[in-house]
């Protein structure tokens, strides 16, 4: 398969929906959709895409019912754990953005070792977003600059990304998002500028090899000109 991107982003979202749908309860989806994540992960690393990041829980999900949020939390660790050897043998360095101040301090911790233990390796980076707003993001990378006295003039887009969570990741150049709904949720706002959109109606963990094959068939087909003109048009275009 040719071009490719680099790094796919994804917003996990229909795993309450699909259990509905079955008559399951909302941990039954949520159990579904970390199959869906294993499968997507160990995808993406046989076709030698370098960079994966997962909006796994948004700073907005903590208003859940607090049993969902203890369960997911749970399935974070659970996943951690589970995936460690695999991600050895895979050569999968583990990632994380958000506000760690947030999490449970097993998960924090937990994380923390998966981190330090993956840091060795090269081939892939999976990154995970919990506890993450696109908006405080950019907010705590402005409040980072004016701690540091940096002038306006010094304040370019190079040095505000590096204020920024995980400022050596490169911005996506496709964002995935399940379920229908067809809008990005407060997710990499400042780095996703200029990512292709790709909306699917499966619910996520519906989300199988073929969803993201078709996904990056779409993506395959777009010219991105970041703002240049066509070849074929006499406009300039985003």
């Amino acid at each position: 398969m040719q071009n490719l991107p680099g790094h796919i982003a994804v917003i996990m979202d229909g795993n309450g929906r699909w259990a509905e749908k079955r008559g399951l309860s909302r941990s039954q989806g949520h159990l579904a959709g970390m199959d869906a994540v294993s499968s997507l992960v160990g995808e993406c690393r046989s076709l030698n895409i370098p960079y994966v990041t997962l909006y796994a829980f948004s700073k907005e999900n903590w208003n859940r019912p607090q049993a969902e949020v203890s369960f997911l939390f749970d399935l974070f660790l659970r996943f951690v754990r589970q995936e460690m050897p695999l991600m050895m043998k895979r050569g999968i360095r583990l990632g994380f953005i958000g506000d760690k101040r947030d999490l449970p301090l097993s998960v924090r911790r937990a994380l923390e070792l998966a981190m330090a233990k993956t840091s060795v390796n090269a081939d892939m980076m999976l990154t995970l977003a919990i506890s993450y707003s696109g908006r405080e993001d950019i907010l705590q990378a402005a409040r980072r600059a004016l701690a540091a006295g940096l002038s306006p003039e010094e304040l370019d887009e190079k040095r505000f990304r590096s204020l920024m969570y995980a400022p050596e990741l490169p911005d996506p150049d496709l964002i995935i998002r399940t379920s229908g709904e067809c809008r990005i949720s407060n997710f990499l706002l400042f780095q996703g500028a200029y990512a292709e959109l790709y909306f699917t109606p499966l619910l996520w963990p519906d989300f199988d090899a073929q969803a993201l094959h078709d996904a990056l068939d779409e993506y395959a087909r777009r010219e991105r000109r970041f703002g240049r003109t066509s070849a074929c048009a006499g406009s300039v275009e985003a």
